[in-house]
């Protein structure tokens, strides 16, 4: 009969010790921040006052997991992918720079103090999804470029300074369901692509449309669903004007060809006809 393997205490405690450090070996180091992010949200700490529990130190590592321990930021998978700072009171400008987080999708900084323009350089977050930058002081034009951003679908920029058109290439972005840039200070016509048409053939567009209420406030737009432009629609006043104007120089016109004629007729009635000259000039028998 053989004898039982018997198992020695030294010889178990190696192989475990092998084969820790060969997972460990295996296994990935845990890394820092992404730099992209790292980067990003330290500019947006530079140029934003009024950020609470941003310290540089967080930046280092400002994602464990799903967890973040900076105000406003959500994380996945290591990477910042949610920015939710409305309401703060937050100062300042918009910077550049908040283009490096390139895994976000969903940026909030509604109902602060933000002046400035919004950045062109938005248009590299092509994760983007929801843009809201509503109720801040925002000035100068709607970046065209945003129509990079495929996968937007929330454009709110409600009550700022913003001036300019409304570029045509929003109009493109086949998942917007949500544009709202009323009370602003816009100017000229409203893409049709982003107007709400509901008559025939509207079925066939397949971008969204939007109604007025998405436009309103801005005194110097028109077009559908607002009114047309107000230099091609005659008032009632001019109307009425212009039918007094024609009817009083129709007037004057008449009257005056009537004192011609009468003038020409008194003329002829006082010159001596032919017949009177002839029986003048002959003698009287």
């Amino acid at each position: 009969m053989s004898r039982p393997t018997q198992h020695h205490p030294a010889a178990t405690a190696t192989a475990a010790a092998a084969v820790v450090l060969l997972l460990l070996a295996v296994s990935p180091a845990p890394s820092g921040a992404d730099p992209d992010d790292k980067r990003c949200l330290s500019s947006l700490q530079q140029s934003l006052s009024g950020l609470r529990n941003w310290s540089k130190a967080a930046f280092s590592a400002p994602c464990e997991g799903f967890i973040s321990r900076l105000q406003g930021v959500t994380c996945n998978n290591g990477r910042v992918y949610k920015l939710s700072l409305p309401g703060l009171s937050l100062a300042g400008a918009i910077p550049p720079d908040l283009s490096n987080c390139t895994n976000l999708q969903s940026l909030d900084l509604s109902s602060n103090a933000l002046s400035g323009a919004i950045p062109p350089e938005l248009s590299g977050l092509l994760n983007l999804a929801v843009l809201n930058l509503s109720a801040n002081r925002l000035s100068g034009a709607i970046p065209r470029d945003l129509a990079s951003c495929a996968y937007l679908n929330v454009i709110d920029l409600h009550a700022n300074q913003l001036t300019g058109t409304i570029p045509d290439e929003l109009g493109l972005l086949v998942r917007l369901s949500t544009f709202d840039v009323s009370y602003n200070r816009l100017s000229g016509p409203i893409p049709v692509l982003l107007a709400n048409r509901s008559g025939p053939g509207a079925a066939a567009r397949t971008t969204g449309r939007f109604n007025a209420t998405s436009f309103v406030g801005n005194k110097d737009l028109y077009g559908y669903p607002l009114p047309p432009m107000r230099g091609h629609a005659l008032s009632v006043l001019a109307i009425v004007g212009i039918g007094l104007g024609s009817g009083l120089l129709s007037l004057v016109l008449s009257f005056s060809a009537v004192c011609l004629w009468l003038r020409a007729t008194d003329r002829t009635a006082t010159m001596p006809g032919e017949e009177g000259k002839i029986s003048h000039l002959m003698p009287d028998y």
